[in-house]
């Protein structure tokens, strides 16, 4: 029966609605004349506060609000690569055809193309035995083995019938003999985690091609990461690195409240990438969920769920996936605008107390896992949140509660931005939880001394930082030589591998074992700098080696000609220390 009541109460997007009795919560609503799309957040009696994921604008006291009885769910099947939706999945090209440029009021369109075609093949037969979360067979989508799976909530049994041949997404592919009909696609709630069989240990890096990151502050494969920095610090273009270079099958961008032009950015650039694994488009295992500061706010709030729950369904698929959220503070600020609108309590700054429980919730469905059903299949979701805390101010609210929640924090700082150094991360300010867990990982794939290399080069920085502080205080000229050694040797951690441009053919993307070979060049030349100087070597002498030169030039070298570049220069290098140690005994 459906339920039906009248609005007695508008204030923005939020709909205070009676004659609601018998409805139940994160219930899908349709409000007013024009049918607009919004969401049971609070019941009271026989009273719901309705969220509104569209613009307000015109609606009347007295207009019907009529709930679906259903939670705001999604379509998941072929079809949703190379798509742009917003963030409620409505595909942006389809309503841009029936609506114009601007999304209208009460617009509806279907995430998933019901005209085309996918040629299904079958991996089961008739009497077989089937389970939720079993693939049925496959469809071909770009480079993708497509699996069709039994949708979690199904409890499964024995199959009756199942077609090979070309389907839509809606027809019946599969038939079991208590009746249950399956097809291509399947629906599920955007607040509902999808199950999995077995979660699995953060192991494994993420690799991501950047060497700060790789090297210094690594992120797990299936972990969380927050990005923080204030405006033009780089987080954006941060973010379509990662995406581009990260070692990960599918990438889920969800641009939740940003610019309008940064989003108009993503949307040309993105379709231009090239795949660097298949020279294909990057977009053909891209999803995009743009959701702009002038979309209505309460679909901020959809959004993220809507871009977790895509994320799970490709994790379940046994792929490893990276979703980029951009950023959770528009998402936070939605919440806030949406919590005073219903009178709730504020807590710090006004944002609502349950704050921290959200982004938790949200981060929680990250993860590697075992996934439900069979053939076994193992996936993974790594999450990258941007945080953008008003004037860089890391002690606000979200910036926060993100901290304690994320196990990567990558700090960015604009005043790095602005000389120009990138990707922009705070080495003193950042840190990983996950870089113990790697010990074993570091082991099986990279030389035995990275990770006593890694920690040297950190607490080098360290010391060049300290260093720096005095020479702001009583000059360079107060310092020993082998001080001066450590702010020389900083620098060239700073500006050789630290630094890396995302613009460079060679340089945008370093694996890492190259970015082994350059930490390993620096701290050789560093150790063989202050042999020199023990011997007698002039600081001067040192400084105007051309070894220096050389080692700046390394990123610059592509990585299939590196390894015996990197040979060449160590086998050089006793050599210009003892040439010039010797002249200088001479003298």
């Amino acid at each position: 029966m459906a339920i039906r009541g009248t609005i007695i109460k508008i204030a923005g997007p939020a709909v205070i609605a009676k004659g609601m009795t018998g409805a139940r919560m994160y219930d899908v609503v349709r409000v007013g004349n024009e049918g607009l799309l919004g969401e049971s957040i609070r019941l009271d009696g026989d009273t719901a506060f309705v969220q509104v994921y569209e613009d307000t604008s015109g609606l009347k006291v007295g207009e019907a609000v009529e709930s679906t009885g259903n939670p705001l769910t999604v379509e998941l099947g072929p079809g949703l690569l190379f798509g742009v939706f917003d963030g409620i999945l409505r595909p942006l090209e389809s309503v841009r055809r029936e609506k114009g440029d601007f999304i209208s009021r009460g617009a509806t369109a279907v995430a998933l193309d019901r005209t085309k075609k996918w040629s299904f093949t079958p991996t089961l037969q008739a009497g077989d035995q089937v389970n939720s979360g079993d693939a049925l067979g496959w469809v071909q989508e770009f480079g993708f083995k497509h699996h069709v799976l039994v949708p979690p909530d199904v409890k499964g049994g024995e199959v009756s019938e199942i077609k090979k041949g070309e389907f839509t997404v809606t027809e019946t592919v599969c038939r079991l003999k208590d009746g249950t009909e399956l097809q291509l696609m399947h629906r599920w709630p955007v607040r509902q985690p999808r199950p999995v069989k077995q979660r699995l240990d953060p192991r494994e890096p993420f690799v991501t091609g950047q060497r700060v990151i790789d090297v210094l502050f690594p992120v797990a494969m299936g972990g969380t990461a927050a990005i923080p920095g204030p405006f033009g610090a780089g987080k954006t273009v941060m973010q379509q690195t990662l995406a581009k270079w990260g070692d990960a099958d599918v990438i889920i961008y969800v641009g939740c409240g940003e610019r309008g032009n940064e989003m108009t950015h993503v949307l040309d650039e993105f379709p231009e990438l090239k795949d660097p694994r298949t020279g294909r488009p990057l977009m053909e295992r891209t999803m995009i969920i743009a959701n702009t500061s002038n979309m209505p706010v309460a679909a901020r709030e959809a959004s993220v769920y809507t871009g977790i729950t895509l994320a799970e369904y490709w994790r379940d698929q046994g792929a490893k996936v990276a979703l980029m959220a951009d950023s959770t503070s528009r998402w936070a600020e939605a919440m806030r605008e949406i919590s005073s609108r219903l009178e709730e309590m504020p807590a710090e700054e006004g944002y609502p107390s349950y704050l921290s429980s959200r982004l938790a919730a949200f981060y929680e469905r990250a993860g590697r896992a075992v996934c439900v059903g069979k053939p076994e299949r193992q996936g993974s979701i790594t999450v990258v949140g941007a945080v953008s805390p008003p004037g860089g101010d890391f002690s606000e609210p979200v910036t926060q509660a993100t901290m304690r929640i994320t196990g990567t924090f990558w700090a960015l700082d604009d005043r790095l931005a602005s000389r120009r150094h990138f990707p922009a991360i705070n080495w003193l300010r950042s840190y990983s939880l996950y870089s113990p867990l790697f010990t074993g990982w570091y082991k099986e794939h990279m030389p035995e001394d990275f990770e006593a290399l890694r920690n040297r080069a950190g607490a080098l920085l360290q010391q060049e930082a300290e260093l720096q502080e005095i020479v702001q205080l009583v000059g360079p000229d107060a310092l020993q030589d082998d001080q001066r050694m450590v702010i020389e040797a900083g620098k060239m951690l700073r500006e050789d591998f630290l630094q890396q441009s995302a613009y460079s053919d060679v340089d945008s993307d370093c694996p890492l074992e190259k970015s082994y070979g350059i930490l390993k060049a620096i701290l050789k030349f560093y150790d063989g700098a202050m042999a020199a100087l023990k011997r007698g070597m002039l600081l001067d002498d040192i400084l105007n080696l051309k070894q220096i030169e050389e080692v700046g030039r390394m990123k610059d070298v592509p990585k299939d000609e590196f390894q015996v570049y990197l040979e060449q220069w160590l086998k050089r290098l006793p050599e210009a220390f003892g040439a010039k140690t010797v002249g200088a005994e001479a003298s």
